[in-house]
């Protein structure tokens, strides 16, 4: 990746950290929020397309305003502002692999990124709200069938197939078989997961098989699913299909061609649709979020980036305060994770490519896959659950085929559901 870029000054440096400032020192104590705000707003902008362009020096001299304004411990605007330009200067500093390497060869600066998953799931409604709809639609489509066979791409929680195991063992014509594989890097959490599920579905009576692939999506192929003839299959996605649209680009290339509402193509995700299709499942339950951060260019993602999180960290500051504490840590150091992903990613290692519905419809169209409609009753379930967490400012909307949970009218992620053309 270094190649693309031209030698560099060696009197070239970079501002590599955001400091935590207390707010009594901080330099911009004239300004008030909402203009410091859009101050770093216009900061975090010019250094984005420094950095787009090349330009270190200019890229530079933005980190270092942004770093008298942000901090890790103020307000939501300054905590995000943090953020997004720790993965600007992580972004420059890559153009010196070994330089990068060096001041990441520890892991120290990253938390547990399944504790924080579960602080995310226990706190905020997002996960209860795809769960919910995943299970009522599953059930619904499934009830009638004596062989089911799930596949989990990626998932992994009890909190998604406890209740779904529950649900089938009081289906009026008994327990069905049921075989579910999970699909995923963490071995230690597939056995965990393949126990409780066992131990639920004796406890019911239930036929149950348990099948751990311990793979990445980009590994698996279909022989790993064993899927068996006479099984009624169904798949779920949560948050990991499109990890499959990163390419083997360059910085600032223009790659794949785009068609069809602009949605580039994608030969691996082209490839996995297809090998979805060919086992011809009964319903795909996608989750993914509603933004888009597949652009080409680092401005464009940049700014639908920098829109999209500011709901999560406004979210946040709304469940916690703007009082530090180690789970608001943990929980924007995993979103934090994701945005350097996005700016400083790219080529295969930038898998944070999330995309919107209307492009995730063109894909599985593309496909052979119809939308299905989602029933009434899922949207009212959904919407128990999430006023069920008492966090205001969350609501579901239904929008062409899917449901939406918003943060203050801004969609964070999108619940579909998926059939094969007969």
């Amino acid at each position: 990746m270094s190649s693309s870029f031209p030698p560099q000054k060696p009197e070239v440096t970079l501002s590599l950290s955001l400091p935590s400032i207390p707010s009594s020192t901080t330099p911009s104590e004239g300004l008030k929020p909402e203009e410091r705000g859009v101050k770093l707003i216009e900061l975090l902008l010019s250094c984005a397309d420094h950095a787009s362009s090349g330009n270190l020096h200019h890229a530079d001299a933005c980190l270092r305003q942004i770093s008298q304004l942000a901090s890790i411990n103020g307000d939501s605007m300054q905590r995000l502002s943090a953020r997004f330009a720790s993965a600007l200067a992580a972004r420059l500093v890559k153009r010196w692999p070994g330089l990068y390497k060096a001041l990441n060869n520890t892991g120290s600066a990253r938390n547990d990124i399944y504790r924080a998953r579960s602080i995310f799931t226990q706190q905020f409604p997002c996960m209860d709200f795809a769960y919910a709809i995943i299970n009522r639609v599953l059930i619904q489509v499934m009830s009638h069938e004596r062989i089911i066979h799930v596949i989990d791409l990626g998932s992994g929680d009890p909190k998604l197939w406890v209740p779904f195991i529950q649900g089938l063992g009081h289906v009026p014509d008994g327990p069905p078989h049921l075989k579910i594989t999970c699909v995923g890097r963490n071995k230690v959490a597939q056995e965990k997961l393949g126990a409780r599920l066992i131990k639920e579905a004796e406890s019911l009576d239930m036929p149950f098989q348990f099948n751990p692939v311990n793979v990445s999506l980009r590994e698996l192929t279909l022989d790993m699913l064993k899927v068996k003839s006479g099984e009624a299959l169904a798949l779920t996605s949560i948050l990991s299909l499109h990890a499959l649209l990163a390419e083997d680009d360059r910085v600032n290339s223009h790659f794949g061609s785009s068609k069809n509402n602009g949605v580039k193509d994608s030969r691996q995700m082209n490839e996995f649709l297809a090998m979805v299709k060919s086992i011809s499942p009964k319903a795909v339950l996608l989750v993914e979020q509603e933004s888009d951060h597949n652009h080409n260019r680092l401005v464009d993602r940049f700014v639908e980036a920098l829109h999209y999180y500011s709901a999560w960290f406004d979210s946040i500051s709304v469940a916690y305060g703007e009082f530090s504490c180690t789970d608001r840590t943990m929980l924007e150091e995993m979103f934090g994770n994701e945005i350097e992903n996005i700016v400083a990613g790219e080529g295969l290692e930038r898998e944070e490519r999330h995309e919107r519905y209307a492009k995730w419809m063109v894909r599985f169209g593309r496909a052979g896959f119809r939308p299905v409609r989602l029933w009434s009753d899922t949207m009212d379930e959904a919407r128990r659950v999430v006023e069920a967490h008492g966090l205001n400012g969350y609501k579901i909307i239904n929008q062409k085929a899917s449901l939406m949970i918003c943060w203050h009218d801004r969609p964070i992620y999108a619940v579909s559901a998926w059939t094969c053309f007969s």
